[in-house]
């Protein structure tokens, strides 16, 4: 398939097709006219990519893990690897959860007049 029909398929757009080629995560083959080609799991590639990229996994990380990933192995260093990043994600989680219940904390304080606060 070529670059806007994966595109298209897989959701993203066709710049960032082109950086994951730039940084090894995703390979296509070129045409005689120098069009990209791709095949048909790359759907599943580019949102595996996605997903990672979504988790806050640096490039450099992905493209150490995808070689694992593409020969379905589990080394000591892809699970030390994937566990600090798990470790990193349940960090993020609970921040975020700490922010939320101050959020809900000030909410629950709606109607309860103040001088200076902002009226939005």
């Amino acid at each position: 398939m070529r670059i806007g029909e994966l595109a298209a398929q897989a959701g993203v757009s066709v710049r960032a097709l082109r950086y994951y080629e730039e940084q090894g995560l995703l390979a296509a083959t070129r045409s005689s006219g120098g069009q990209r080609h791709y095949p048909e799991k790359a759907v599943d590639r580019v949102q595996l990519i996605q997903l990672l990229y979504g988790a806050g996994l640096a490039s450099r990380t992905i493209a150490e893990l995808l070689p694992c990933v593409d020969a379905q192995v589990s080394t000591p260093e892809s699970r030390a690897t994937l566990t600090a990043e798990r470790d990193r994600i349940d960090r993020q989680i609970a921040e975020l959860t700490q922010t939320r219940d101050r959020l809900d904390a000030v909410i629950a304080l709606a109607g309860t007049p103040a001088s200076g606060c902002a009226r939005v």
